[in-house]
């Protein structure tokens, strides 16, 4: 009898249309939305190139959820997609994710029990709280911009108010802050270009951050358990679910979360907001003319229009589909919220910034379902606040043009340069 020889089955190939490369995403937003347009108008699901910048040869590609309706879709269904083996489209170790997102990279139950833990953090009664300190620094902060002729928005205004605010929560020391800062920058946008001159070793670097907001918060936990006070991290450390704290460990992790998802994608849609209402002068006029009322549908536009967040990932716990194309387990799903916040098949115009927008379902906070934006209530009340600061007493800041963050994750301006009369 002739024996048939097995023959390995073809590799999928993948699309033409390049999502993965650092050349890509090296592009601007606009460019990069004409390739997200032509894959939604595929109206399914595409396999790609694994992303490049990660591992090499850790991944054979990934699934890009790019249309609206199918991000919300998977994003509400964690029995059927995975968090717990990284959120990370680009191909990194699972433990350096599990270091920088803590409960994030957790399906149920073990997501649930850690965010009912951490919702002490965000009670009405410390949301109201955060909500006066909140106010109280936008107004510092813009004190400090009038008259001050030619700055750096972003870090004169844009990175201010997030990184206050994760420590006026965590507790950190005035004397401490202009290092956790520091250590959370680091963490999203890599070593600075005197780093790279002095030939600092990037990943070292990023380790050594981690650390310092790890160690920053542990110190204040222990400090709470003895004496406890009236403020959030007392909260953290008293919380209990079905007989769980928080260990001082876990609260590191939750620190670092909080630095870089607290911290990074409000500074970004600050400075996107300003940029686009220079540009959009008459959407300026049109919130001014009634901000109590306006300001609500406003911020929503605000973070569908900056999109800080552009994309986060699932795996396929088991053989499934997506819109009639099969996905196998152990698959990756990029989700890509910057494509689903430019679906014309949900928002007229997607491409205008609209004050007046409603209903307005953007994924800025993603695409609902367990892993839903915990900080999201805290976000929106800081552009509420250092917007009503800045419209009002800097109003007419001339904004010159931004320089770009290249990222795979954030959709970052760098530096964006404005003079203030």
């Amino acid at each position: 009898m002739t024996q048939v020889e097995s023959r390995p089955k073809p590799a999928r190939p993948h699309h033409e249309l390049d999502i993965s490369s650092p050349e890509f995403w090296g592009k601007t937003f606009d460019e990069r939305e004409l390739t997200f347009a032509r894959l939604r108008a595929e109206g399914g699901v595409t396999w790609h190139e694994p992303m490049g910048g990660g591992i090499p040869g850790a991944e054979k590609g990934f699934w890009a959820v790019t249309r609206h309706e199918d991000i919300v879709a998977v994003s509400r269904n964690h029995e059927g997609f995975s968090s717990a083996e990284g959120v990370s489209v680009t191909p990194l170790p699972k433990e350096v994710q599990q270091e920088t997102s803590f409960f994030l990279v957790m399906d149920p139950p073990d997501h649930m029990a850690f965010r009912r833990l951490i919702s002490a953090a965000f009670t009405p009664k410390q949301i109201a709280r955060i909500q006066a300190q909140i106010e109280a620094d936008a107004r510092d902060i813009v004190d400090g911009l009038v008259g001050a002729g030619e700055i750096d928005f972003v870090s004169s205004c844009s990175a201010v108010l997030p990184m206050r605010t994760v420590s006026d929560m965590i507790g950190i020391a005035p004397q401490d802050r202009e290092a956790v800062t520091r250590a959370a920058e680091v963490l999203f946008a890599g070593p600075t270009e005197e780093d790279l001159a002095a030939g600092v070793d990037g990943a070292a670097l990023v380790r050594r951050q981690v650390q310092v907001l790890r160690e920053a918060a542990i110190e204040i936990a222990q400090d709470r358990r003895r004496r406890p006070r009236d403020d959030l991290m007392t909260k953290l450390v008293q919380a209990e679910v079905d007989g769980r704290r928080l260990t001082d460990e876990q609260i590191g992790a939750f620190m670092v979360l909080l630095s870089t998802a607290g911290n990074d994608t409000t500074k970004q849609t600050t400075s996107h907001t300003l940029l686009a209402l220079s540009r959009n002068p008459g959407q300026k006029r049109w919130l001014m003319a009634d901000w109590p009322a306006r300001i609500g549908t406003a911020v929503e536009e605000f973070v569908r229009y900056a999109s800080p967040v552009m994309n986060f990932a699932r795996v396929a716990k088991a053989d499934t589909e997506i819109r009639g194309t099969a996905i196998q387990a152990g698959e990756k799903v990029g989700l890509f919220y910057c494509s689903g916040n430019r679906d014309e098949s949900v928002f007229d115009r997607p491409g205008v910034l609209d004050l007046s927008r409603s209903p307005n379902p953007h994924v800025g906070f993603g695409g609902g379902g367990v892993h839903y934006c915990l900080g999201h209530t805290v976000a929106k009340t800081q552009l509420r606040a250092l917007f009503r600061e800045l419209l009002t007493r800097v109003p007419d800041m001339e904004v010159g043009e931004p320089e770009w963050l290249p990222h795979q994750f954030v959709h970052g301006i760098k530096r964006l340069p404005v003079h203030v009369r």
